[in-house]
């Protein structure tokens, strides 16, 4: 199969395009067709060309059938990802369940009481004010 197309429906295409283009036309329109599908082709042959020369001998370990964009599908991926083990916790995870741990222990200012009922610490220093700033 040529992108879902089958020998059928290339055939019904060739002859409506052929009663479209018309027989005085027609051969212009596929030697352009052929001149088409050769620069295509080699377009694809260099770009491929290119990127085995900068992969260098990475380039045949590459299964390039895993890269498919046809076979993402979105069930499949939420599925295999629902499915997975939890992650293994990071030394960035551990450092913020110990914040939440000591943010959560820290004693909290009732939200029913003023802001003078706050009275501020010896080791809080008055924020800084400078007169010359606009």
């Amino acid at each position: 199969m040529f992108f879902g197309l089958t020998i059928e429906k290339l055939l019904l295409i060739a002859v409506v395009a052929a009663f479209v283009i018309g027989p005085e036309r027609l051969p212009r329109a596929a030697e352009a067709l052929a001149r088409f599908t050769r620069q295509a082709k080699d377009w694809v042959n260099s770009a491929k060309t290119r990127v085995k020369d900068e992969m260098g001998e990475d380039f045949d370990d590459v299964d390039w059938r895993t890269l498919d964009p046809r076979q993402y599908d979105p069930r499949r991926i939420i599925r295999e990802a629902l499915l997975d083990d939890a992650p293994t916790p990071t030394v960035r995870a551990a450092q913020a369940a110990a914040v939440t741990t000591t943010a959560l222990s820290a004693p909290v200012a009732s939200p029913f009481k003023g802001p003078e009922a706050k009275t501020p610490s010896k080791s809080e220093e008055p924020t800084p004010f400078d007169s010359e700033a606009t």
